[in-house]
């Protein structure tokens, strides 16, 4: 028996990158997944490829009536969510000095409010179950800082605050919430990254090499397992060392 047979996934952002290389692992540990880009063409061919039986949905993330709907039309047409992956993200880098309002907020309303939202909008069923697996998507810049990032880095520290909090107010209903925090991932966000950059960039990782999606996935399934069910409130940090 798969790990998670007959259990509902859901996972923002997970049309490319670390959401969907958790949305594959979790279809290949049988659970039924649903994924969420901002395009509704993009994520149904992105599920269609992922596997039979995923959906894909269209959702902005700083919208908070969008992101109840999202929650509301998974659970009808695939049940309750038993695991909430809080993958969605945006850059928008700039020095500080320089960063207009937009930037600022675009990705502060994505990045973390997306996470409020969406833990809001699915605790009732949670709570009812008496059942939730949380894990949040933060960075290894929110819990060090990175230069020309404030409000990414800012966005990231925030849901480490935010995993932290919230899982004191759930832990007595068999919900966890926790938070991963990759480092140096190959993703689409970097792939734009010259050679030299990214010599720099692994030269700076113990481990000497970027990790790769299918790791943090990893990171995640564990902590969405039964294995993991009396760890919460956490961050564990997927960065080849970077950290240390």
């Amino acid at each position: 028996m798969a790990r998670f047979d007959g259990k509902v996934v859901l996972v923002t952002g997970g049309t490319r990158g670390i959401g969907r290389a958790c949305a594959e692992a979790f279809v290949r540990e049988g659970a039924q997944v649903a994924i969420c880009g901002r395009n509704q063409e993009t994520a149904e061919s992105a599920a269609a490829e992922i596997g039979e039986g995923v959906k894909g949905y269209a959702c902005s993330m700083d919208d908070p009536v969008a992101v109840k709907a999202l929650i509301a039309a998974v659970a009808t047409d695939l049940g309750p969510i038993a695991v909430l992956v809080n993958n969605a993200g945006i850059t928008r880098d700039g020095l500080l000095m320089r960063m207009k309002d937009d930037d600022w907020h675009a990705v502060m309303e994505t990045n973390l409010s997306g996470a409020f939202y969406a833990c809001r909008a699915a605790a009732r069923d949670m709570l009812k179950q008496r059942y939730g697996r949380i894990i949040n998507l933060s960075s290894v810049v929110g819990l060090h800082g990175q230069g020309g990032q404030a409000n990414y880095a800012a966005s990231k520290a925030g849901l480490i605050g935010f995993t932290k909090a919230y899982a004191q107010e759930v832990a007595s209903r068999n919900i966890t919430v926790n938070a991963v925090a990759p480092g140096y991932i190959t993703t689409d966000m970097t792939a734009d990254l010259d050679e030299a950059t990214l010599k720099i960039l692994t030269g700076r990782v113990p481990a000497g090499r970027a990790g790769t999606p299918a790791e943090i996935a990893a990171a995640v399934l564990f902590l969405a397992s039964e294995e993991a069910a009396y760890i919460t409130g956490t961050v564990l940090s997927v960065d080849g060392g970077l950290g240390m």
